[in-house]
C-alpha cells in the first residue's frame, strides 16, 4: 500500500538529511512530496546545494499525509518553524494520530516551540537538545514515542529514515531496505 509522505524544505535545510529522507522513503515505495516553505521551488540548502521542491507548502495544506518528516539544518529549521501552513499541517498530523518526525535542529526549533512534543520523549542535535523540555532521551540516536519520531543529525539520517520506514511499513520492509543499502 502506497503511503503519502511530505518532506518540507527551506533555504538552509540540511541537505544530507533532506535527501536521505526523500531517497529512503521512496525506496520503500512511499509517494514523497517535497514542498518548499519559500516563495519559490528552488532552495539553497545549508551547504550550498540547490534542491528543487515538487510544490510550494500551500499546495499541501489540505492533503492528508501518512507522515510529515522534517530535515534540520540552520537556518532551515527556523524557516520551517515560521511557516504557518506547515505548522497547521503538523498540528493536524499530531491531532489525527498520524506520524510526524524531525531530525537535527528541527525537533527543538520547530516541534517543541509549537507544542508538538508535549508529552513525548525526543532527541535533537546536541547544540539544540537543551531546548527540549523532556531531557530523558536526548542522548539517543533515534527516538520513537507514539506517532512522533526524532533524531540527532546528519550522521543519524539513514538510521532515522529507516525508523520512519519501519513506522510506515513495518520492520521487515525497513530490514530489506537496510540490507539492500548495505547500511
Amino acid at each position: 500500500m502506497t503511503k503519502r509522505v511530505l518532506v518540507p524544505i527551506a533555504n538552509g535545510s540540511e541537505e544530507i538529511e533532506a535527501v536521505c529522507l526523500i531517497d529512503i522513503l521512496r525506496r520503500a515505495g512511499a509517494e514523497v512530496t517535497v514542498a518548499s516553505v519559500e516563495p519559490e521551488l528552488e532552495v539553497t540548502a545549508a551547504r550550498g546545494v540547490k534542491l528543487t521542491a515538487d510544490c510550494l507548502i500551500g499546495e499541501c495544506a489540505r492533503v492528508p499525509y501518512d507522515l510529515v518528516a522534517l530535515p534540520g539544518g540552520m537556518p532551515g529549521a527556523e524557516r520551517l518553524a515560521a511557516s504557518a501552513p506547515l505548522i497547521e499541517l503538523l498540528t493536524r498530523q499530531r491531532d489525527g494520530g498520524r506520524l510526524y518526525g524531525a531530525i537535527c535542529a528541527s525537533p527543538a526549533v520547530v516541534l517543541e516551540p509549537h507544542g508538538l512534543l508535549e508529552g513525548r520523549r525526543a532527541t535533537a542535535h546536541p547544540a539544540f537538545a537543551d531546548r527540549l523540555k523532556d531531557q530523558t532521551a536526548v542522548q539517543e540516536r533515534v527516538v520513537a514515542d507514539g506517532p512522533c519520531l526524532s533524531s540527532r543529525g546528519p550522521g543519524t539520517a539513514i538510521e532515522f529514515a529507516l525508523a520512519l520506514v519501519e513506522a510506515l511499513y513495518g520492520q521487515a520492509k525497513a530490514r530489506d531496505i537496510k540490507a539492500a543499502m548495505l547500511a
